[in-house]
């Protein structure tokens, strides 16, 4: 591994150029559903570029973080409705990134897998599909353990055992994460020595066991291996390569999320490879998840006073490079601010208008939080669950969701509210360009829509629940699509 200029890869292309879409990537759609990737790109079933715009959410009886032994439970965790998945969609998210624990599908080491638990991921699953939503299934982990941290491993897969058991209330994360037993155990579970290669491999049989069991379902569209795992660059690759191989063994359908290690939070770059990760493990389909935390946890108060684009932007420029060194495209999994912090509004517009500019797909963390920072789009009061309008209106924004072509870039002017996408346009792709616009409460209700400078008339209809609207401008050659009140 080695580190890479910001701007070392960014002109590296995906197989060069000639390809009949007058694109500039020449490779096909790998065979994977209901997404698909080609270059750096996410594809859907009709051949169009497809922008992932997600939300992290903690589920009731998922993420789990409660005791069968009468310690205290570690936070309070929200259950998860069609209300909320259908809201979710009208906001304009297209992907829920759902996280789920080994301590909750594997409890103990001779039980084997909680037949009930993966029925609670398939009812949050059924539910996001009634919505229109799609599922990306994340093995999450914070501090290791529940047991000794916030979530993740069973008890029986913490080696060397903990000196002490550990319950809620969470009020000292920031202190499980860097304990000596979460340490050790991190250690363990990554090193080369026994047990962590057979941790490891249970830990890919769990992983397989959630495959075998939504192989099919075109809801979920792909497994994320670990959340924020804590190890060195170079322990990663391979157990990655070991997990897709025992999750490709019963579903070659769905793509595959691999993170770097949690390091990158606060170091905001990773090291990359010199080849990509199918040309080291002959795996496809894989996708590059960092997180994007820039200034989020600083306690700088200066800095937070002070941040400004070219601040933020760094962090989001590496990803796409270690994206394009892995040949994966990337998916910022995580991203996120508190709500109340200093000058809030003005780092989730920066954010969002930085992830516009490099093109970038992103989950934004959470959807509704009673715990820690409460940094969730809903805050809980004494009369329930509230929307913050702060958060809806910097992240529900017209955004593209579905190009018919390859794009070139995409804006969106706040102040003149104007949306424009400019894209390469194929002969293979007929489908319409999907748009996503607010509802009329957060945009204006008549829109104005042109393809190349022509009005499309009468102008393209907002779906009320989706909030998409399709707008035929298709045919090879560059297109410019403008959408304003």
């Amino acid at each position: 591994m080695k580190r890479l200029g910001l701007l070392a890869l960014l002109l590296v292309g995906c197989g060069g150029g000639g390809d009949p879409d007058d694109s500039p990537c020449a490779a096909k759609a790998g065979a994977f559903g209901p997404l698909s990737t080609r270059c750096d790109r996410f594809v859907d079933g009709q051949g169009r570029v497809f922008v992932l715009h997600g939300m992290n959410a903690r589920v009731e009886g998922l993420f789990d973080v409660s005791f069968s032994d009468g310690r205290t439970a570690l936070e309070p965790i929200p259950p998860f409705t069609l209300e909320d998945a259908r809201r979710l969609r009208q906001l304009g998210f297209n992907f829920l990134r759902l996280p789920i624990n080994w301590s909750g599908l594997e409890p103990t080491e001779t039980g084997g897998i909680d037949a009930g638990y993966l029925d609670r991921i398939a009812a949050t699953v059924e539910l996001c599909r009634q919505a229109g939503v799609l599922v990306l299934l994340d093995f999450h982990q914070d501090a290791y353990s529940k047991e000794i941290g916030e979530d993740g491993a069973p008890l029986w897969a913490i080696q060397p055992p903990p000196d002490m058991l550990l319950g809620g209330p969470l009020t000292d994360l920031g202190d499980r994460r860097l304990s000596p037993q979460v340490m050790r155990s991190f250690a363990t579970f990554f090193g080369s020595a026994e047990p962590g290669p057979r941790l490891r491999t249970r830990f890919a049989a769990a992983a397989a066991a959630v495959a075998r069991r939504f192989a099919t379902d075109d809801t979920v569209f792909a497994y994320e291996i670990m959340n924020e795992p804590v190890a060195a660059d170079a322990e990663l690759p391979g157990f990655h390569a070991e997990v897709a191989r025992a999750i490709r063994a019963v579903d070659s359908r769905h793509l595959i999320a691999f993170e770097p290690t949690a390091y990158r939070n606060q170091l905001d770059i990773a090291d990359v490879p010199a080849t990509t990760f199918e040309q080291q493990f002959g795996l496809g389909g894989m996708i590059y998840a960092p997180h994007i935390y820039t200034v989020s946890f600083s306690s700088n108060e200066s800095l937070r006073q002070s941040f400004t684009r070219a601040d933020l932007r760094p962090s989001n420029a590496a990803a796409v490079n270690e994206g394009l060194a892995w040949g994966a495209p990337v998916l910022i999994t995580e991203w996120g601010y508190g709500p109340a912090d200093t000058r809030a509004k003005d780092y989730l517009e920066l954010q969002t208008d930085i992830q516009d500019e490099l093109m970038l797909s992103a989950a934004f963390w959470v959807w509704k939080e009673d715990s820690q920072g409460s940094w969730g789009m809903y805050e809980r009061t004494a009369t329930g669950w509230n929307e913050r309008p702060l958060l809806r209106n910097a992240l529900s924004r017209p955004r593209p969701e579905a190009i018919a072509g390859w794009p070139q870039r995409w804006s969106y002017d706040r102040a003149a509210r104007r949306f424009t996408l400019t894209f390469t346009g194929s002969a293979k792709v007929t489908a319409p360009t999907l748009i996503y616009i607010p509802a009329p409460d957060d945009f204006p209700a008549t829109l104005t829509v042109t393809c190349d400078a022509r009005a499309i008339a009468p102008a393209p209809t907002r779906d009320p629940a989706t909030g998409l609207i399709a707008i035929p401008c298709n045919g090879p050659g560059q297109h410019d699509i403008v959408v304003t009140p």
